[in-house]
Protein backbone atom coordinates (compact mmCIF):
# COMPACT_ATOMS: atom_id res chain seq x y z
CA UNK A 1 0.00 0.00 0.00
CA UNK A 2 2.97 2.36 1.01
CA UNK A 3 4.27 1.80 -2.74
CA UNK A 4 1.15 2.69 -4.26
CA UNK A 5 0.78 5.89 -2.52
CA UNK A 6 4.15 6.95 -3.24
CA UNK A 7 3.90 5.77 -6.69
CA UNK A 8 0.83 7.98 -6.97
CA UNK A 9 2.04 11.08 -5.35
CA UNK A 10 4.87 10.90 -7.28
CA UNK A 11 2.77 10.74 -10.56
CA UNK A 12 0.69 13.98 -9.28
CA UNK A 13 4.15 15.78 -8.76
CA UNK A 14 4.78 14.83 -11.73
CA UNK A 15 1.90 16.53 -13.52
CA UNK A 16 2.23 19.26 -11.66
CA UNK A 17 5.48 19.75 -12.29
CA UNK A 18 4.19 19.71 -16.33
CA UNK A 19 1.78 22.49 -15.45
CA UNK A 20 4.48 24.73 -14.32
CA UNK A 21 6.06 24.14 -17.91
CA UNK A 22 4.10 26.02 -19.15
CA UNK A 23 5.57 29.24 -21.14
CA UNK A 24 4.67 32.24 -18.64
CA UNK A 25 3.04 34.39 -21.42
CA UNK A 26 -0.10 31.36 -20.86
CA UNK A 27 -0.91 32.72 -17.26
CA UNK A 28 -0.51 36.63 -18.57
CA UNK A 29 -4.15 37.96 -18.45
CA UNK A 30 -4.94 39.85 -21.86
CA UNK A 31 -4.37 43.67 -22.65
CA UNK A 32 -7.90 45.21 -22.40
CA UNK A 33 -8.93 47.73 -25.23
CA UNK A 34 -8.19 51.37 -24.47
CA UNK A 35 -11.94 53.39 -24.79
CA UNK A 36 -12.69 56.95 -23.99
CA UNK A 37 -13.18 55.55 -20.75
CA UNK A 38 -9.70 54.88 -19.74
CA UNK A 39 -8.29 57.45 -17.19
CA UNK A 40 -4.37 58.37 -16.55
CA UNK A 41 -3.56 56.88 -12.82
CA UNK A 42 -1.40 59.97 -12.10
CA UNK A 43 -2.67 62.72 -13.87
CA UNK A 44 -6.76 61.70 -13.64
CA UNK A 45 -7.30 62.71 -17.15
CA UNK A 46 -8.71 60.96 -20.34
CA UNK A 47 -5.53 58.55 -22.39
CA UNK A 48 -7.65 59.18 -25.53
CA UNK A 49 -7.44 62.87 -25.52
CA UNK A 50 -3.48 63.10 -24.88
CA UNK A 51 -0.62 61.62 -28.15
CA UNK A 52 1.98 59.35 -27.38
CA UNK A 53 2.38 55.44 -26.46
CA UNK A 54 -0.32 54.35 -23.43
CA UNK A 55 0.22 51.83 -20.99
CA UNK A 56 -1.72 49.57 -18.43
CA UNK A 57 -0.88 47.42 -15.85
CA UNK A 58 -3.31 44.25 -14.64
CA UNK A 59 -2.98 43.85 -10.81
CA UNK A 60 -4.10 40.69 -9.02
CA UNK A 61 -7.64 40.72 -7.78
CA UNK A 62 -8.64 44.00 -10.07
CA UNK A 63 -10.97 44.00 -12.68
CA UNK A 64 -9.88 46.76 -14.48
CA UNK A 65 -6.44 48.03 -15.39
CA UNK A 66 -4.19 50.62 -14.06
CA UNK A 67 -3.93 53.02 -17.16
CA UNK A 68 -1.29 55.26 -17.61
CA UNK A 69 -1.24 58.49 -20.17
CA UNK A 70 2.54 57.87 -21.20
CA UNK A 71 4.77 54.50 -21.12
CA UNK A 72 7.37 56.14 -18.85
CA UNK A 73 4.15 56.69 -15.97
CA UNK A 74 4.28 52.32 -16.38
CA UNK A 75 8.02 52.46 -15.65
CA UNK A 76 7.19 54.93 -12.35
CA UNK A 77 3.76 52.77 -10.82
CA UNK A 78 6.72 49.61 -10.90
CA UNK A 79 9.94 51.51 -9.21
CA UNK A 80 7.46 53.50 -6.42
CA UNK A 81 8.11 51.36 -3.19
CA UNK A 82 4.48 52.58 -2.56
CA UNK A 83 2.40 51.16 -5.00
CA UNK A 84 0.81 47.66 -5.08
CA UNK A 85 3.31 44.85 -6.46
CA UNK A 86 0.85 42.24 -6.94
CA UNK A 87 1.50 42.90 -10.84
CA UNK A 88 -0.24 40.16 -13.18
CA UNK A 89 1.13 42.06 -16.59
CA UNK A 90 2.38 44.86 -18.10
CA UNK A 91 1.25 46.24 -21.26
CA UNK A 92 2.22 49.42 -23.47
CA UNK A 93 1.74 50.52 -26.81
CA UNK A 94 3.78 48.92 -29.37
CA UNK A 95 4.76 52.11 -31.39
CA UNK A 96 5.69 50.02 -34.56
CA UNK A 97 1.97 49.32 -35.01
CA UNK A 98 0.45 52.31 -33.75
CA UNK A 99 -0.96 54.12 -36.70
CA UNK A 100 0.50 57.69 -35.68
CA UNK A 101 1.88 59.40 -32.46
CA UNK A 102 -1.44 61.46 -31.93
CA UNK A 103 -3.10 57.64 -31.86
CA UNK A 104 -1.04 55.37 -30.64
CA UNK A 105 -3.73 52.78 -30.84
CA UNK A 106 -6.60 50.95 -29.07
CA UNK A 107 -5.87 47.23 -29.37
CA UNK A 108 -1.83 47.09 -30.61
CA UNK A 109 -0.43 46.53 -27.12
CA UNK A 110 2.90 44.57 -26.46
CA UNK A 111 4.02 42.79 -23.01
CA UNK A 112 6.32 45.32 -21.71
CA UNK A 113 9.28 43.51 -21.23
CA UNK A 114 8.91 41.93 -24.54
CA UNK A 115 9.57 45.33 -25.76
CA UNK A 116 12.69 47.54 -27.13
CA UNK A 117 11.76 51.34 -25.52
CA UNK A 118 13.72 54.70 -26.79
CA UNK A 119 15.07 56.87 -23.88
CA UNK A 120 16.18 60.50 -24.18
CA UNK A 121 14.41 60.93 -27.98
CA UNK A 122 13.21 64.34 -29.11
CA UNK A 123 9.33 62.88 -28.54
CA UNK A 124 7.57 63.94 -25.64
CA UNK A 125 4.86 62.40 -23.71
CA UNK A 126 1.21 62.98 -24.36
CA UNK A 127 1.50 65.14 -21.24
CA UNK A 128 4.72 66.81 -22.17
CA UNK A 129 7.26 65.06 -19.92
CA UNK A 130 10.39 63.04 -21.53
CA UNK A 131 9.11 59.60 -22.81
CA UNK A 132 9.94 55.68 -22.80
CA UNK A 133 9.02 54.95 -26.47
CA UNK A 134 7.97 50.92 -26.59
CA UNK A 135 8.59 49.20 -29.84
CA UNK A 136 7.86 45.34 -30.57
CA UNK A 137 10.05 45.07 -33.46
CA UNK A 138 13.88 46.60 -32.71
CA UNK A 139 14.37 47.70 -36.30
CA UNK A 140 11.13 50.01 -35.72
CA UNK A 141 13.15 51.54 -32.56
CA UNK A 142 16.41 51.89 -34.77
CA UNK A 143 14.27 53.85 -37.69
CA UNK A 144 13.04 55.90 -34.41
CA UNK A 145 16.15 56.47 -33.37
CA UNK A 146 17.54 57.84 -36.68
CA UNK A 147 14.91 60.32 -36.64
CA UNK A 148 14.48 61.73 -33.40
CA UNK A 149 17.30 60.47 -31.68
CA UNK A 150 17.98 58.72 -27.74
CA UNK A 151 18.99 55.38 -27.47
CA UNK A 152 17.34 51.32 -27.39
CA UNK A 153 16.80 49.64 -24.10
CA UNK A 154 14.98 46.67 -22.46
CA UNK A 155 12.73 46.59 -19.72
CA UNK A 156 15.29 46.07 -17.15
CA UNK A 157 17.11 49.03 -18.64
CA UNK A 158 15.25 51.57 -18.44
CA UNK A 159 17.05 53.77 -16.17
CA UNK A 160 15.79 54.99 -12.47
CA UNK A 161 16.68 58.45 -12.67
CA UNK A 162 15.14 58.63 -16.06
CA UNK A 163 11.99 57.45 -14.60
CA UNK A 164 11.72 59.16 -11.58
CA UNK A 165 13.09 62.41 -12.12
CA UNK A 166 16.88 63.02 -12.28
CA UNK A 167 19.07 63.75 -15.37
CA UNK A 168 16.87 64.47 -18.53
CA UNK A 169 13.62 65.16 -16.61
CA UNK A 170 14.97 67.58 -14.53
CA UNK A 171 16.08 69.60 -17.48
CA UNK A 172 13.02 69.14 -19.34
CA UNK A 173 11.30 71.08 -16.29
CA UNK A 174 13.80 73.76 -15.69
CA UNK A 175 13.77 74.23 -19.83
CA UNK A 176 10.12 75.37 -19.47
CA UNK A 177 10.60 76.78 -16.10
CA UNK A 178 8.10 74.44 -14.52
CA UNK A 179 8.03 75.50 -10.72
CA UNK A 180 6.65 71.97 -10.15
CA UNK A 181 9.66 69.04 -8.87
CA UNK A 182 10.17 67.23 -11.33
CA UNK A 183 8.48 64.24 -9.10
CA UNK A 184 5.30 66.03 -9.58
CA UNK A 185 4.81 65.73 -13.13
Amino acid sequence: MKRFTIAALLAAGAALAACDDKPKDAALPPPHTLTVEAVGNYCGMNLVEHAGPKGQIILAGWPEPVWFSSARDVFAFTMLPEEPKDIRAIYVSDMARAPSWEDPGADNWIEARKAFFVIGSSRSSGMGADETVPFGDRQAAEKFVAEYGGRIVTFSDVPRDYVLGSGAVEQHSANHHDPRPAHAH
